[in-house]
């Protein structure tokens, strides 16, 4: 049975415009990691906001682990979806230190076990010392790899990640493509990679699945 299943989605801005995401079917794996590549207006970043909550579509019904989570009858909030995202600008909150930033999602949690995950996230990204410097004295490698701690940290069901390697320099992005897969197989991660870079998607996912812009 498919971990993610997307069965039959369609989703439009407005009545006027036409879908931006049209009978759209696909499902993974639990562990698995799966690149959407498209041009852009071909719907990637709306899919992932359909998968997390932030949109509603107008048809169709998606499935996280083996529970629906929307459909004709069913909405369930993005907070209960056991969804993380990692963005293209990382939304780092830049008044909070790393391990602050990283803490966050976390505030359900006992101090002691708290301080326990903080720690596991710090040695699987490779943050250790850096603790406690502000995203403004991070690199963009280094502010990266906070953003996607913070989202694993609550061990989500699914990771979506939102063109996460857009601002960072060529020889950057591809020190850290290698990097960022390792760290998701450790932590047995599903993961749903949105790129318009057949690069990242060649490095870092097991399968691609192409969206097209619709004409």
């Amino acid at each position: 049975m498919s971990f993610v299943a997307i069965h039959k989605l369609s989703f439009t801005y407005s009545r006027k415009q036409m879908s931006v995401i049209d009978q759209f079917s696909f499902s993974m794996s639990k562990g698995e990691i799966v690149g959407v590549v498209g041009e852009s207006g071909s719907g990637k970043s709306t899919l992932l906001r359909l998968i997390a909550g932030l949109e509603t579509p107008a048809k169709g019904e998606i499935d996280i682990s083996q529970r629906t989570v929307v459909d004709v009858r069913t909405f369930i909030p993005p907070e209960q979806r056991g969804v993380g995202m990692v963005f293209q600008d990382y939304a780092l909150f830049p008044h909070l230190t790393v391990a602050k930033n990283i803490e966050f999602g976390l505030h359900r949690m006992s101090k002691a076990d708290r301080q326990a995950r903080l720690q596991e996230m710090i040695e699987l990204v490779k943050l250790s010392g850096l603790e406690n410097r502000y995203p403004h004295e991070l690199s963009g490698g280094q502010q990266q790899r906070v953003a996607l701690a913070r989202a694993l940290a609550p061990k989500p069901a699914l990771l979506l990640m939102d063109e996460p390697f857009s601002n960072l320099d060529v020889d950057l992005k591809a020190a850290i493509r290698v990097e960022l897969r390792d760290i998701l197989k450790k932590a047995e991660m599903t993961c749903l990679f949105v790129t318009h870079d057949q690069q990242d998607v060649d490095a870092i996912c097991d399968r691609t699945v192409r969206i097209g812009r619709l004409v």
